[in-house]
């Protein structure tokens, strides 16, 4: 049994403990949560962003297979963990991505041309980790007859992690290849965030007034809203991808055309990999979205509780990111 002495000390660095997380910024606690339910979801969904990688990319490998079919294949070729390949920096990517997301998104910072700026920058800060989880993902182990000769047709350094890539990418084309599939990906945020937004919008009105403070019904109008953006901007996904996979040592070897800029991107897809390829992986998202919503959200309302995050006030109208 513990001493007088020794439950004061207790006490008195619980009251230190409790001091110090009420001295922490709201906006700081917020990130933090955000930050966390970013890499849960992330980790949950990686196995379906991998394949989703892969189909918009390796199109003479998966582009036929189906998604049960991929999973089958990369799960023989890579093993269970090969699922997650990646993973790593994409979480690095999307902690302080989703932080400023969720923050946003607290403080009604959405209809706002701040939050496009928020989210440009973002992306701008994080892209080169994002090239890297594209890489990393890229990499299928060549492990039959079949997997060994597409590799010999579509050369690409080997890759051990992160800064390995980072290395070679630079040692190719300098700071400037880090970026490379950016254009795309800037010039996707203000359509899709707009068509997100309008569409949110579109879907309330047509609710009953007694149905609009529900927060369901909210999460499914974001949701399905996000889908239907999505999909419009979707090609610009797979514009990047491409772009990001491409080497300098493939292009000078076989030649062929090179991607450099967005809309002769889809030009090139078109012509050469049919229109279809540029919806390749499109199914993976509209069956991500429920899990990756639901686990981020859980994760982030989670982490507001144990960090003691006030709730927002109620005059306020928000609306769930998607």
């Amino acid at each position: 049994m513990g001493t007088p002495s020794q439950g004061s000390a207790a006490v008195a660095a619980a009251r230190v403990d409790l001091c110090a997380l009420d001295l922490m910024p709201v906006f700081a606690k917020e990130m933090i949560a955000g930050g966390v339910a970013g890499a849960f979801s992330k980790t949950a969904i990686a196995p379906l962003e991998r394949v989703k990688i892969l189909l918009q990319t390796r199109t003479n490998e998966f582009g036929s297979l189906g998604v049960l079919k991929s999973l089958k294949k990369l799960r023989q070729l890579d093993g269970v963990m090969g699922f997650y390949k990646g993973n790593g920096a994409s979480v690095l990517r999307i902690v302080p991505y989703a932080a400023l997301h969720y923050m946003a998104y607290e403080r009604a910072f959405s209809r706002s041309f701040s939050w496009f700026s928020i989210r440009g920058t973002a992306v701008l800060c994080t892209y080169p980790l994002d090239l890297a989880r594209t890489k990393l993902a890229f990499q299928v182990n060549s492990s039959d007859q079949f997997s060994r000769a597409l590799k010999r047709g579509s050369p690409q350094p080997a890759y051990g992690g992160i800064i390995d890539v980072f290395r070679g990418v630079y040692s190719e084309g300098g700071a400037r290849a880090l970026y490379r599939g950016v254009g795309p990906t800037l010039m996707g945020i203000l359509p899709y965030a707009g068509l997100k937004f309008y569409i949110y919008e579109g879907l309330k009105a047509h609710v009953p007034e007694d149905y609009k403070s529900s927060v369901t019904l909210k999460l499914t109008c974001g949701a399905a809203a996000g889908l239907f953006g999505q999909t419009l901007t979707y090609p610009l996904d797979v514009v990047r991808r491409q772009m990001q996979v491409q080497s300098q040592q493939q292009h000078e070897q076989f030649g062929g055309p090179r991607i450099t800029g967005t809309f002769q991107g889809l030009m090139s897809i078109k012509q050469t990999q049919g229109w279809r390829q540029l919806f390749a992986g499109l199914s993976l998202n509209y069956i991500k979205v429920v899990p990756s919503v639901a686990i981020g959200f859980t994760a982030y309302d989670t982490m507001k509780h144990l960090l003691k995050i006030p709730p927002r006030e109620k005059k306020r109208s928000g609306h769930a990111p998607a």
